[in-house]
């Protein structure tokens, strides 16, 4: 295999879909023929396990159909019903491929432990049987290679689920094969026990199945490593001083990030929205699998500085308490507050040219000064000039 058929498909390019689409019906095909000639020779060869097997591909044939709903639908973009789009279709058809394989698998396992309370009942198995779950089994094996590698080019979890699926499926065959191999030597028996164990199997991949399924729609988010990792882009930012928030969720095979940087808090609010510009399109280059970003910015510690901030008063109301500290200088061009530590850092913007006389500028900073001591909303007031071109 060349290594442009290794290289992986973006999630938005447009042969996705059409990859993931050709590689289930060569499934549902190959399930088809399967299903058919396992449930026929089982019938007529007296072999339980070998129904049981057919059973099992025809829960592969269901689930096919299942996967080629979910691709169809999960490939719709965003819309106002759906801001995040589609992607847990997939998700959804996963759990309902879990759910399937372990009723299959349990009423295998029920209906074998019931013929084996009557062995002297059991008829033998005709050799037909042994032959096509020997083709059976190569046969899945080389589909289960196939779908593998194109669910691990797309990145897909649920053409990846379905391609273990199918190897799950060999390896039932692989039992049967035995069982049916015992069988013809004699061992009666042995035919039901291979198909309980076959139903053993069936229950425990849908098990896993369903419950990856299940974390990801109750948001669980991503491994600690790619946490970190994620942790670590946003940190190495410039103008990013720390992180102290991080979540993260799944949403198919792409990734969803909510993040809390800290930034100086003096700095504009429109330099604190580019370095949280800056911060998300790191982590969308750094990590593929994710698909968005939601970066929030914070002065201080969210907890801390969220409870300072619902005592303080808001901008209009500062600008009156801010008035009789300002007595006797120039009606300012420009305030900005600064939100800090349970208290108001005023930047004041006067005119240029009250500027030009140093000892008003003197006289102006000593009376502020002196009318800020024990100031019950502002800590310091800093008086500056505003400059524009001419």
């Amino acid at each position: 295999m060349s290594n442009q058929d290794n290289m992986e498909i973006s999630f938005d390019d447009p042969k996705r879909h059409s990859l993931a689409n050709r590689s289930t019906w060569i499934s549902v095909v190959v399930n088809t023929l399967l299903t058919l000639a396992q449930i026929a020779a089982g019938f007529f060869a007296h072999s339980q396990s070998l129904i049981a097997d057919g059973m099992h591909s025809l829960s592969d044939l269901v689930c096919d159909f299942l996967v080629l709903i979910a691709s169809h639908h999960s490939k719709n973009p965003a819309d106002e019903g759906h801001p995040y789009g589609h992607g847990r279709v997939e998700t959804a058809a996963s759990f309902v491929l879990g759910a399937i394989l372990v009723a299959t698998g349990g009423a295998i396992m029920v209906a074998a432990a019931i013929k084996l309370q009557h062995l002297e009942h059991l008829p033998s198995v005709a050799p037909l049987a042994l032959w096509v779950a020997l083709i059976a089994l190569v046969t899945k094996e080389l589909l289960f290679r196939y779908m593998l590698g194109v669910g691990e080019k797309l990145r897909s979890p649920m053409l990846i689920a379905n391609a273990w699926h199918a190897r799950s499926d060999a390896a039932s065959s692989l039992v049967v094969a035995i069982g049916i191999g015992a069988n013809l030597l004699g061992f009666i028996y042995a035919d039901s026990v291979a198909a309980i164990l076959v139903g053993f199997m069936i229950v425990r991949m849908g098990i896993v199945f369903a419950w990856d399924a299940f974390q990801e729609l109750i948001d669980a988010g991503l491994s600690v490593e790619e946490v970190d990792s994620i942790r670590q882009t946003l940190i190495d930012t410039v103008g990013v001083e720390s992180l102290h928030e991080l979540r993260t969720r799944r949403m198919a095979h792409r990734a969803l990030v909510d993040a809390h940087i800290l930034v100086n808090p003096r700095i504009s609010v429109s330099e604190g929205h580019s370095i949280a510009e800056h911060a998300r399109k790191r982590v969308l280059k750094s990590h593929l699998t994710v698909s968005d970003v939601l970066v929030h910015v914070d002065p201080e510690d969210d907890i801390e500085h969220d409870n300072n901030a619902q005592r303080m008063l808001g901008r209009e109301s500062l600008l009156i308490h801010l008035a009789p500290l300002l007595e006797g200088l120039p009606e300012p061009k420009r305030v900005v507050f600064h939100y800090i530590g349970g208290k108001v850092e005023a930047e004041v913007y006067l005119p240029h040219d009250f500027f030009e006389n140093g000892a008003a500028l003197v006289n102006a900073e000593a009376k502020v000064a002196e009318r800020l001591i024990d100031n019950q909303y502002f800590s310091t007031v800093s008086l500056n000039c505003l400059v524009m071109p001419k």
